[in-house]
């Protein structure tokens, strides 16, 4: 089933150069065999990600990696590029008509995509929270690569959307000792909303059975590295783009025996390989989203057609935004 005219103009943010962002419009004709039209409600802006794609620091080596489920264009520029849209089903597979999904999808107020690319929200999900599960979905992963135990003491070194989301699961872990680190005190709310514990940087405990890196800065990687109790595991969560990092391995580094390993979203970790399905991790990290406590991570929303004259300001270090949510006439 189709509704609306056989074509319509659909409106789209694009990345067209370094620091420069606009709308586009596109023809987009009626949902194809085995698709639907999402109309969007709500999205987010994946701060961190796509800073480093308005300021082109994706390195080429990285441009296939890179590429998001939906995304158009080619890096470096110009690419319509984003991973977190809200919507309602208003056209094709009649079963979902009407009904709410979560998709890997640019910001675009209204899109075709594969019924099987549109994850129904849970009922206890508000489509508001929803837009956090492409984050949720890397702090779980996180979580899996990085394997804390029961009565573990773990930190997190910084409190951006993916750190804090990685402290509230692992704030979950019997008896866990969880301490979200970040130079930033007013992040001290944030981690009493969250269930876990509080430090700066200098007054952090170290001696740690686990610590998670996801500041974005290399500076937080040295931190992380300190807080590493002997033979512990520092799991680097952070992406830089194409920034040359420091990291301070000399030292007591190899004589602590200490662990540095890697994680990213683009593959389940090798734990849950062989049983995992990208949508399975993904309706999971949806059902993980509900817990009103969450919302604290939300900042006011922002309307798609203010969106490229808001970036600066949003993707800006020293905005303290967390996540940045979209709202879609």
């Amino acid at each position: 089933m189709t509704i609306g005219r056989p074509e319509e103009v659909a409106q789209a943010l694009w990345y067209s150069g370094p620091g420069q962002a606009e709308i586009r419009q596109e023809s987009l004709g009626p949902p194809e065999t085995g698709e639907v039209r999402v109309r969007a409600l709500y999205g987010a802006v994946s701060r961190g990600t796509e800073a480093l794609v308005l300021a082109g620091r994706v390195p080429q080596s990285e441009f296939e990696r890179m590429r998001a489920p939906f995304m158009a264009g080619n890096f470096p520029f110009p690419v319509k590029y984003g991973y977190a849209t809200v919507g309602r089903i208003e056209g094709g597979t009649e079963a979902l008509l009407g009904r709410t999904v979560f998709t890997l999808h640019p910001h675009q107020n209204f899109f075709n995509i594969a019924a099987s690319a549109a994850m129904v929200l849970p009922e206890n999900l508000p489509p508001q929270r929803a837009v956090l599960a492409a984050n949720m979905e890397t702090a779980l992963n996180a979580v899996w690569d990085a394997a804390p135990g029961p009565a573990d003491r773990i930190a997190i070194v910084g409190a951006g959307v993916v750190g804090s989301l990685v402290a509230y699961l692992c704030g979950r872990i019997p008896g866990a000792e969880v301490t979200l680190v970040d130079i930033n005190p007013a992040r001290a709310e944030l981690a009493q909303t969250l269930g876990v514990g509080f430090a700066r940087p200098e007054t952090a405990n170290g001696d740690c059975d686990l610590v998670v890196h996801a500041s974005g800065n290399p500076a937080g990687l040295g931190i992380a590295l300190a807080l590493a109790g002997e033979e512990a595991t520092v799991l680097e969560l952070s992406w830089y783009g194409d920034a040359p990092v420091a990291a301070p391995l000399g030292g007591a580094f190899h004589s602590r025996r200490l662990r540095l390993v890697s994680s990213q979203v683009g593959r389940i970790a090798p734990s849950h390989r062989p049983r995992w399905t990208h949508g399975r991790r993904l309706a999971a990290a949806l059902a993980l989203l509900a817990d009103a406590r969450l919302d604290a991570l939300l900042a006011p929303s922002v309307a798609f057609h203010d969106l490229t004259r808001r970036l600066p300001d949003i993707l800006d270090a020293k905005s303290g935004i967390l996540c940045q949510p979209i709202t879609y006439p």
